[in-house]
This record gives C-alpha cells, structure tokens and sequence, in this order.
C-alpha cells in the first residue's frame, strides 16, 4: 500500500463525519448514513456494499495497512523511534537498557533537552533529568560518562549527541 492510501485513509478517519459514519458501519448501524459519506469511505477502502445492497465496514483494510507497514524495511529512523517507544512511556524512562547501543539511543534522545552552548547549573539538570526518571542522578551520570554532558564546578554543558537543525 502506498504512502498516498495511508494518508487517504487516515484522512478519511481524522474528518468527525467518516469516522462517526465508520464507527456506525462497525456497530451495524446504517440507519440515518449520509450516501455521500459512506461512497467516500468505500473509495478509501473503509466500507463495502454487500449483494443485499447493505454497507458494511471494511476492518480488513486495517489488516492490509498493517502488513504492508510491517513489510517495509525498516530505517535506523524508525528502528530507534521503536526502540525509544519500548523504554520510554509517556515521555518517562521506564527503565534503562542493559545494552550500551540501545543505551545511547536512549541518552541521546535524553540529551536533546539541553542546548548546546547554554550553562546549567546542577539543579537544573537535576530538574530536567527528573522529567524523564525519578532518578536523575544516574541519568545525569550515564550522560556525563557518555560524553553527551560535560561538567566543571558543578556547571554542565551540552557536549555530545544529535543537534537539531
């Protein structure tokens, strides 16, 4: 399936009319359903109409969506985003991975939260770091013996890691 049919899928589902007609095909309701509505989801795949001349909602799409996302090659992009969904849960660290690879992943993503050329004072990397793990103190370690941070006197810098552009 093409990028093109994603988008034109997910399109139909962002807009509250298709989706509410969507949610009614999948619960059996068909009374009251726009005929414009429902031919725009039969022409995203979503909704099919039987020999009956009854619509129904078409979940296989769904199925076919999934197949050929999880088809595709994967990218180092989008190994590490999996990675990063895998240990962090609502922008929490759930826990730290045992591996360094994967650990660095996780620190470098961590990293991005400081600025590169700015000062911080201990406390405040303490309160950045917490955001992510209750405990910052090894975060703050993990990222100073990684060289992602650099410290002097209890001031810390940014000095290793990925820099948005």
């Amino acid at each position: 399936m093409s990028d093109e049919e994603n988008r034109r899928v997910l399109g139909l589902l962002a807009q509250d009319d298709t989706l509410r007609a969507f949610a009614s095909l999948v619960l059996g309701v068909t009374d009251g359903l726009s005929p414009k509505v429902l031919a725009r989801l039969a022409a995203g795949g979503l909704a099919v109409r039987g020999e009956d001349g009854a619509w129904r909602a078409a979940p296989e799409k769904f199925r076919e969506l999934l197949r050929t996302r999880a088809a595709e090659p994967s990218d180092a992009v989008g190994a590490e985003e999996r990675l990063l969904r895998t240990f962090l849960v609502d922008g929490r660290l759930t826990t730290m991975p045992t591996k360094r690879d994967k650990k660095l992943v996780v620190l470098r993503y961590i990293s991005r939260v400081f600025e590169p050329g700015v000062r911080y004072s201990e406390k405040d990397v303490n309160v950045a770091l917490r955001a992510f793990h209750d405990d910052y103190a090894a975060l703050r370690r993990y990222l100073v013996d990684e060289d992602l941070l650099s410290r002097h006197d209890n001031v810390y810098w940014r000095s290793g890691g990925p820099v948005e552009l």
